[in-house]
């Protein structure tokens, strides 16, 4: 008898479209792989929710601070239901961009100067010379993303506003120039390296998630050894976290300075979209898994004690 995966999907947080989409995509390929699927809108009661079910497996493909922040983690802990992606610590940590930073940063993978401060000291005057980015400490898709270029005279106004809900301190980190790149691990082995290009401002969540919004460069025409320097650092922020499954971690190349360049770790996401227009599931085609087998294979590595 084929397993019962629980796809948990929706959610409340700013990603919840995202993760809808996500969701449906990777409960429409569970069952072309012949596994019985339930689609789990995640509420509040998703405990006795699950609890009725009793699926042999969940499949999480929530977004945002409650399915990535060790919450969701935890609970399928205490119910002892296998799951997939990363454990309690790992997406907790990786879900704080501080922490993850400074872990990453422990383990050899160079990261960005940043500095965390309260949102209205970030508005009222620049804390460090632009250009600089300003972002959420605790959330995905670059919601709450602002890029302040050099010639900028004061902050951006909309972290100030009263419907802001991304936390009341932000990250302020140096702005890297240049390339953007991603890689994707699974389990212990990188995929390829995209280059991400867009005429928008930056890889925001537009450009993510509309039609045409970026465009995916597989792989990522580079020199070998930085392209090999990439994976490496992809496998080492995996590791260095502690995760489990699949991850994804994003770099910004600035290949004008020096003879190879400035590479850095901008964050790792424990998990990665899966939507139509992802980046995971187009790195796994270029490694040759079809859209079945990776999530398939998610299924079978998923488990408790992550």
């Amino acid at each position: 008898m084929s397993k019962h995966v629980a796809v948990l999907m929706g959610g409340w947080s700013n990603e919840r479209p995202v993760s809808l989409s996500s969701g449906t995509e990777c409960a429409a390929a569970l069952r072309r792989a012949g596994y019985q699927v339930t689609e789990v809108d995640v509420g509040r009661d998703i405990a006795n929710v699950l609890a009725a079910l009793k699926p042999d497996v969940a499949f999480n493909a929530l977004h945002g601070p409650f399915g990535e922040s060790g919450m969701i983690q935890g609970l399928l802990e205490l119910m002892q239901i296998p799951y997939t992606h990363s454990g309690v610590l790992a997406s907790a940590l990786a879900m704080d961009k501080h922490q993850a930073k400074i872990m990453l940063k422990s383990a050899g993978v160079p990261v960005t100067d940043h500095v965390i401060v309260h949102r209205a000291e970030a508005g009222k005057a620049h804390v460090m010379p632009p250009p600089y980015v300003i972002k959420p400490i605790a959330d995905g898709s670059s919601f709450g993303v602002f890029i302040v270029k050099g010639d900028t005279s004061h902050p951006p106004q909309e972290i100030l506003r009263e419907d802001w809900n991304s936390g009341e301190e932000v990250m302020v980190e140096r702005y890297i120039p240049g390339r953007e790149l991603t890689c994707a691990v699974m389990g212990d082995v990188a995929l390829g390296v995209t280059e991400i290009v867009t005429e928008l401002n930056f890889y925001n969540f537009e450009a993510k998630y509309a039609e045409g919004g970026s465009v995916h460069v597989i792989p990522a025409d580079l020199k070998p050894k930085i392209y090999d320097k990439v994976q490496k650092m992809a496998l080492a922020a995996h590791a260095a976290l502690g995760c489990r499954g699949v991850t994804r971690s994003d770099f910004r190349y600035n290949d004008a300075v020096g003879e190879d360049g400035e590479l850095v770790c901008l964050e790792i996401n424990t998990q990665p979209g899966m939507t139509p227009t992802s980046l995971v599931p187009e790195q796994a085609a270029h490694a040759g898994h079809s859209y079945e087998e990776l999530v398939a294979w998610m299924v079978e590595d998923a488990s408790c004690n992550r």
